[in-house]
């Protein structure tokens, strides 16, 4: 039989055992966070990873409470390989943006742009680069022309381009 003066210091050093592992799990919990958040600053994210050329919903493209800028692209449009490096700089230089690249191109179609992959028939697209600017709230705020202007001011801000 446990006398009470026994069970309370059991009682006890369970309960302070407990808070210890708790504590460190919510320590370790955050800290991972907080890291992979970093790892994922700064960096233009895959928007149809494995996907390339297949219709997407746009509606998981946006970042709640960032801006965020979609970027439609070819590996076969110079133009958009050419701005490629500088989306990467500028997403390093906005935390306040996020840029995600969406490729039209299937990849069985080489040699050329795939203007007749389902992703480019689904967003009507006649030319690329296309932007996509989403709102913090993620409603589209700018397409087409509009965005790409939008798109080179930041790139021009940032002094990333002349």
């Amino acid at each position: 039989m446990i006398d009470k003066l026994a069970r309370r210091t059991y009682l006890r050093t369970m309960l302070g055992r407990v808070r210890w592992v708790l504590t460190c799990g919510f320590l370790g919990f955050f800290l991972l966070l907080a890291f992979t958040g970093q790892l994922l600053a700064g960096a233009v994210q895959d928007g149809n990873p494995g996907r390339s050329g297949q219709t997407l919903d746009l509606k998981s493209l946006p970042v709640k409470g960032k801006t965020t800028v979609v970027d439609c692209y070819s590996q076969y449009c110079p133009p958009c390989m050419s701005l490629a490096p500088l989306l990467e700089q500028l997403a390093q230089k906005r935390s306040d943006l996020v840029i995600k690249k969406v490729d039209i191109q299937r990849s069985e179609v080489s040699g050329h742009i795939d203007w007749q992959s389902p992703l480019a028939k689904q967003l009507g697209l006649r030319s690329i680069p296309h932007f996509m600017i989403f709102d913090q709230k993620g409603k589209l705020a700018s397409e087409g022309q509009g965005a790409m202007k939008q798109v080179l001011g930041w790139l021009q801000e940032a002094g990333l381009l002349k």
